[in-house]
Parts: structure tokens; sequence; C-alpha cells
């Protein structure tokens, strides 16, 4: 008797396993998929862009004195391009949410909505700096939302669905997990992005990730490779999205907080230096005049270790955190200075009213020289990256000029500079930083990983002296 009881609760322990493994493992997407797709909407944009059409019957190659010499020279010629994009909607009044880049410059925004009814939309904020824009349907009917998830639930290996416009082709369901969390690939300043397998294409961009419950828990956003569908594709997560869209409806703008402060990693020799334990925090590398650290005693050469009660474990934590700080806030900051913990009280800035925003936003055609390299390079711009037919996102500095003595004189102008031992390079100043942290450590190489003339990728060993 005891024996078959000990068998009758084993098999409904089992049978009570199967049943929650099955219901975990969605057997269709249909129902799902069938309530979300009026919310998401297809965007497409017109803009005017200005071209020269060349009067010679050659082209100067990438890079060549002559191209910037001759390049005022031609006829302006106007056409107008055209965007393909994803958003969604978030409030009956049709508030649309979509990626800064679906509509930056656009002269006219269509948004379909169900597939078939078209409407004019105008832009009600955007900000490049996360990549969100904000819209709203110039129309007086209701429109069915959908509401945002708690995206700092979402755990590796959730299923998740993507719905959007790759390629033009409207209402395309995908699904797949969540891969990973926290993703940093270099597209803009503050990144934490959400990794998906979920097939992601061109077109996709701005349409939302949705977790099982039917939540948007992020914001589709990019792709990795010119083409997508490698199974690698990011989105930014909801929470993070959700402050700046709150601003971009209340404001028309965002207003982030600001510390007047340029960082860096702590790489272990600044923390041997400074005497802390292990490697950790944002290290002070300069303090903007005037500014809100500076008007609080922070100097050069400090480590923030903690901000407002928030631990800094790594130096992007930092500018984020900072920035999802309101305006005005009064808060702890605790630096190792000394060999020592300090408190101070900072009053925070607005990122966006600073001379330090101004500054930081990059000059793309701005010369500068890599004095340890003896190189002039320049940001790669997109007539760079349509010129040459690399992928969209790609960062890099592109080499202006080498001079006889430069260690890396079997280069070419116009390779393009993308990674340093594998770290990406987005600035003239981050490449410089860097090779100067390299020769404090007291090493002399460096690997490179550069787009030659022929757009193929080769990682080169640098001696410094």
């Amino acid at each position: 008797m005891i024996r078959n009881l000990k068998v009758f609760i084993l098999l409904i322990t089992l049978s009570a396993f199967t049943f929650q493994t099955k219901a975990e493992t969605p057997s269709s997407f249909a129902d799902l998929a069938e309530k979300l797709m009026p919310s998401v909407v297809n965007i497409s944009t017109t803009q005017t862009v200005i071209t020269k059409q060349n009067q010679f019957p050659f082209e100067f190659p990438p890079g060549s004195p002559f191209e910037d010499m001759f390049k005022d020279f031609g006829t302006p010629e106007k056409r107008k391009a055209m965007a393909l994009g994803s958003g969604f909607i978030i409030n009956s009044n049709g508030t649309v949410i979509t990626n800064n880049h679906v509509i930056k410059g656009a002269d006219d925004i269509l948004v379909r909505v169900g597939g078939d009814r078209d409407y004019k939309a105008e832009v009600l904020g955007a900000d490049p700096l996360s990549d969100i824009a904000v819209l709203k349907i110039i129309s007086e009917e209701k429109f069915i939302p959908v509401d945002f998830g708690d995206s700092d639930k979402s755990r590796i290996g959730d299923w998740v669905i993507a719905i959007g416009n790759p390629f033009g082709l409207g209402g395309t369901v995908t699904a797949g997990i969540i891969s990973a969390r926290n993703r940093d690939i270099g597209l803009s300043r503050y990144e934490d992005f959400i990794q998906t397998d979920a097939s992601i294409n061109q077109g996709n961009s701005g349409g939302p990730l949705f977790n099982m419950d039917g939540e948007v828990i992020g914001i589709n956003t990019a792709i990795l490779g010119q083409s997508g569908s490698i199974g690698i594709g990011f989105a930014i997560p909801s929470n993070s999205a959700e402050k700046v869209i709150d601003q971009l409806i209340e404001f028309g703008e965002t207003k982030r907080g600001w510390l007047g402060v340029r960082i860096q990693v702590v790489s272990k020799e600044i923390a041997d230096a400074a005497k802390l334990k292990e490697p950790k925090g944002a290290f002070i590398a300069s303090v903007a005049d005037n500014s809100p650290s500076d008007k609080a005693g922070i100097k050069s050469g400090d480590i923030i270790i903690n901000f407002n009660g928030t631990p800094i474990n790594e130096m992007k934590e930092l500018p984020k955190i900072v920035a999802q700080t309101e305006v005005g806030k009064l808060v702890d900051v605790i630096i190792w200075r000394d060999g020592k913990e300090v408190t101070k009280k900072i009053k925070l800035g607005r990122l966006e009213t600073s001379d330090d925003f101004k500054v930081e936003k990059p000059t793309e055609n701005k010369i500068s020289e890599i004095e340890k390299l003896k190189i002039s390079v320049r940001l790669i711009n997109k007539e760079d990256l349509r010129e040459r037919n690399l992928p969209s996102n790609t960062k890099g500095l592109l080499i202006t000029n080498i001079k006889p003595e430069s260690p890396i004189d079997f280069l070419n102008i116009g390779n393009i500079i993308v990674e340093a031992d594998g770290k990406p390079i987005r600035t003239v100043g981050q490449l410089n930083n860097y090779i100067n942290s390299v020769i404090r450590s007291g090493d002399t190489t460096i690997f490179i990983t550069i787009y030659n003339n022929q757009n193929q990728k080769r990682s080169i060993g640098i001696k410094i002296e």
C-alpha cells in the first residue's frame, strides 16, 4: 500500500513538472501576435537630399587629398530619399514610439496602421543620444495602444517576439529568446542593450520587442552586420526608454543630470597607484570649470566609487545613472582620494545646457593628430559608409595622413581604425587615451583592427616607441 502511494506521488510530481515545462514553452505565438499587431505601425519617411554631380570622368580614391580639394565642384542636385522603419502605439490618441534615426531629417512622415490605413505624423520630441523619437499621428481617431513591461525582470533565455516592417514587408512577426543583457556595442553614449536572436532586419528599427505577456520590454534598434538575420539583434530596454519618452512627451526634449567630469576606465595600474584594492569605479581625467563637480571640490585623479547610494563597479555605469537622475537633485558622491573614501555633496546640473555637452558633439570632418602613431585622422561619416559600402553602424577613425616615421607607415591613407586590442574606437580622444594607458603600463605593443581600402578587416600589431 505504502509502495503504491509512493509511486502515485512520484507520478503526480512528474506530471506537474511536465505540465510546467510545456506551459513555459509556447506551442504557438498566433494569439499573442494577433492581439499585438494592431498596435505596431510601419513608418516611411521622405527627405530632400542635395548632392553634387561629379564633373570629372573619374573618381578620386577615398582619403585622396584631391577628394577634398575638388569636393565643392559639381552641379547641386536635389532628390527625394525614402526610408522605412517601424514603431508602436503607446496611447489611444496616436502617440507612437520609434528610433530617432528612422525619422531624423525627414520632410514628411507617414505612419501605416493595420496594414492599410495611412496617416501623417509629426515629431513631438527626439533624442539622438538614446536614439528614441516620439511621434503623434495627425488624426482624431482612437488607436489600440500597448503597455511597457519591466525590462529589469527579463531574463536571459526568456521568450520574446519582434513585430515590425523589415525591408518594407509590414506586419512581420519573428520569435526568439533574450540572448544577453547589458550589451554595449558603441552606437550611442548611453547603451544597455538587450540582445536577442529573434530575427531583426533593416526596417525593424523602432519596432517593439514583446515578452510573453504582450508587454514592450525593448525597442529594436540595431543589427550586427550589414544585412541582419544572423541571430544577433539589439533593443533598448523599456525601463531606460520610458524615462526618455516621458520627458520627450512632457518637454519635447530631454533633461539629463550632469556632473561635469571626463572619465576613463580604472585600469589595474591606476588602481595600484591609487592604493585601491581592485580596479573599480570611474577615474576622473578632468573636471569642467564651474561645473557641479568643480563647485563640490571634485578633482582630477579622484575615482568615483559610489553615486547616490549605487556602487560604481565599471566606468560605463556612471554616465547612465547620472543621466537618469533628476536635474537639480543634491546627491552624495563617494570618491577615492589619497587612499581613503571621501563623500561629496553635488547638486546636479543639466547636460543639455552645458558647454561640456556642446563640446562632446563630434565634428565629423575635423582632422586630429594621433601623436604617438604619427598619423592624422578624422571620424568616419555617413558619406564614407555609403561610398565604401560599409555596415551602417560602423564607427572609427579614417586615416588622412601618415608621416614617414610613423610606426604604421605600411598602412594607407583611407584605412579606417575601428578597434584597439579588441576595444571599439569611436573618437580620437579614446584612441589617444588608450595608447597612453598602454605606455604607462610599460607595454609597447598594441593590436589595431582596420578596414583597408578594399574593405577587408585586418588586425595589425604595432610597436610604440
